[in-house]
């Protein structure tokens, strides 16, 4: 659909943290390492985190709603990075760093899309909201590496 509401692509990002969640739990059940057990469990409870947070932002009593009712036109597939999509399509992990590269790999995939969103924003509150966003998954990206150098250490 070429027409979509920021609400859509924010309803779509919660969407897609869920399925991260679901994935990296079902992962680590099965997981052989606890090391590894440990991580992905990390890992789902960080993504649940952005999920929870996205759908307090969907909320009818939320500040953003002028901005989740913009519509923007958007010529290209919506959402646009189809990796994502891929990202999260069920997955083993054999290692923590396959785990780690995974996540970053969406947390950095997702940045791009929200920066994206914010340059051909149409207001500047959207584009003050897209921006937002972005960098709260470059501050996510740098958590979960942190996070991971422990793993490592344990």
């Amino acid at each position: 659909m070429r027409y979509n509401q920021v609400r859509d692509l924010v309803a779509w990002a919660a969407d897609f943290h869920g399925r991260m969640a679901r994935q990296f739990s079902d992962t680590a059940k099965e997981a052989e390492s606890e090391r590894l057990q440990m991580a992905l469990d990390y890992l789902a409870s960080e993504e649940l985190r952005m999920k929870t947070g996205l759908e307090d932002t969907l909320a009818d009593d939320s500040e953003h709603q002028e901005v989740l009712n913009t519509w923007f036109d958007d010529a290209a597939d919506f959402p646009q990075p189809p990796e994502l999509e891929r990202l999260a399509q069920y997955a083993t992990y054999d290692s923590i760093d396959a785990a780690m590269q995974a996540s970053t790999r969406a947390h950095k995939a997702l940045q791009g899309l929200y920066a994206y969103r914010a340059e051909k924003a149409a207001i500047p509150a959207e584009a003050e909201f897209f921006e937002a966003l972005a960098d709260g998954h470059e501050a996510e990206v740098r958590r979960i590496v942190s996070q991971f150098e422990e793993f490592n250490d344990i």
